[in-house]
Parts: C-alpha cells; sequence; structure tokens
C-alpha cells in the first residue's frame, strides 16, 4: 500500500472528512499542517504544482488533489486500485 500524506489546516471542513474516511477505513495517513508553517506551506505548493487549497492529498508521488478529488476515487470505487 502506499504512503498517504495529507496537507491541512485549522478549521476546515474537508481536511476533517478525508482524515475521517482513512480512519474509518483504518488507512494509515501522515497528516501535514501547514497553518502556521511556511515550510510545509511551501512543500505542498511544490508537490501541487501550485495548488493552495486544503487538503492537498498524495499516495507516495501520486497527487490525488483535494477532498472532491478523493471523493470521486472512493463514489468510483478506484480507491483501492490508487493505494495500490
Amino acid at each position: 500500500m502506499k504512503k498517504v500524506v495529507i496537507y491541512t489546516k485549522d478549521y476546515c471542513p474537508y481536511c476533517d472528512r478525508a482524515k475521517n474516511y482513512f480512519r474509518e477505513h483504518k488507512i494509515p495517513f501522515e497528516e501535514r499542517d501547514v497553518t502556521n508553517n511556511p515550510i510545509l506551506l511551501e512543500e505542498m505548493l511544490k508537490r501541487s504544482n501550485g495548488r493552495r487549497t486544503v487538503p492537498e492529498i498524495f499516495f507516495d508521488e501520486d497527487h490525488v488533489g483535494g477532498w472532491d478529488d478523493l471523493n470521486q476515487l472512493i463514489q468510483n470505487k478506484k480507491i483501492e486500485e490508487r493505494l495500490g
């Protein structure tokens, strides 16, 4: 299974939805909170080609996108395929 990394900010309901999905399905993930961390924010911007919205979700180096993108994978039953 690929490593899941989620870039988040405080008070982000979409971040909470993504994290809750992974918790409920017992999929381990690493959270990187960019709220007051310019270094992590810069890392997120580089990895996501400049996307500033959160969450930004990655499976290894595979950029999934945000909550809407993750939810689309879930609805289309493609998440297991992308997670490997």
